[in-house]
């Protein structure tokens, strides 16, 4: 690799662009490309962030080969395109970083995993969660044992808007809380169940509800929607002496440990030990945070533990459980 990683954005919409900025702003990376079947939407990116003529400006993806230093991409392309477009750059000899979900599919999943280890090139997914650092400090806590043993967890991730016209809000939503449980508990569900309603479209769910049992024991509900006014970004996780609650819609109080249990006292039970600590978290973007260790993946050669297409594939493989479950109105599915 050379000092500066040269690097192309494919797909420059609403997140795409957030890629863009960073790639810029990332001293130790250098943006050769970006990609786009909209030539207004590039040129209008183009502008904007002032391009200089050394980035090429491309709307037929395959002409991303013409760029004959490029060593890695970007992909933030609708998750239907996710599969070919990881597919041709890795078969092309290119390091890839591509947008969650990996693809739709468990089985893709493994022929891209499989794909990297032959052409020795590192495959990342941005689930940008497990980079805040607001989920790494909670780590942290439930690893020092703060609210004891490990009883429930429960989500909630609402809003009203925008509504997916690809995938429905069970793909659109849940990565991020099942993302997030997974990595605070160390462990993946062998059982899970969901729920829902649709009301905009046909065939997509507007509303689901997610059930997740895992080997330890441990039980979540996840509660999901884009057709709700009450915009809430919560998670917590309950346990035998305190509650570790991450709250993305509270400024100033995003972690959150609330401690308290349960003391018999004349065969009643009465709350003891109760207090409230809003939990200090470092100011830093997480998406800079996947670049950075994109980066590091990519030097060193070795797949990331957080978030590699194993990791992808993994949460793949329970979004594809939990949609044969709401398709038979709530089966439990066995992983």
């Amino acid at each position: 690799m050379t000092n500066k990683l040269k690097t192309a954005v494919v797909g420059v919409g609403r997140w795409g662009v957030h890629w863009l900025r960073n790639v810029l702003e990332n001293p130790h990376m250098e943006l050769r490309g970006l990609v786009d079947p909209s030539p207004e939407r590039l040129a209008t990116v183009k502008r904007l962030y002032n391009l200089d003529e050394n980035v090429h400006i491309i709307s037929q993806w395959q002409k991303l080969r013409e760029i004959a230093d490029l060593e890695a991409v970007i992909i933030a392309t609708p998750a239907t395109t996710h599969y070919q477009l990881v597919k041709d750059a890795l078969s092309w000899g290119y390091h890839v970083l591509a947008e969650k979900p990996l693809t739709l599919k468990s089985a893709e999943c493994e022929t891209l995993c499989q794909l990297a280890q032959q052409q020795k090139r590192q495959l990342m997914v941005d689930h940008t969660y497990l980079f805040h650092p607001a989920v790494e400090r909670g780590q942290e806590i439930l690893k020092a044992g703060k609210i004891g043993d490990l009883r429930y967890g429960y989500a909630t991730r609402t809003h009203l808007g925008p509504v997916r016209q690809d995938v429905d809000a069970l793909w659109d939503l849940a990565i991020h809380d099942i993302a997030i449980f997974n990595s605070w508990l160390g462990e993946s569900p062998h059982c899970v169940r969901a729920m829902g309603s649709t009301w905009l479209q046909s065939e997509l769910s507007d509303l689901v509800w997610v059930q997740m049992s895992y080997p330890s024991g441990f039980e979540t509900t996840i509660h999901l929607c884009w057709l709700n006014p009450d915009k809430q970004r919560r998670l917590g996780i309950v346990g035998s002496c305190g509650s570790l609650i991450f709250d993305e819609m509270s400024p100033d109080a995003s972690l959150t440990l609330v401690n308290g249990e349960l003391e018999v006292q004349d065969e009643k039970y009465i709350p003891v030990n109760q207090n409230r600590e809003i939990i200090e978290i470092p100011n830093q973007e997480p998406l800079k945070k996947v670049c950075d260790r994109f980066l590091d993946c990519v030097r060193q050669n070795q797949p990331d533990s957080k978030s590699s297409g194993r990791v992808g594939k993994e949460l793949t493989t329970i979004l594809n459980a939990l949609t044969n479950s709401l398709k038979q109105g709530g089966k439990l599915t066995v992983l």
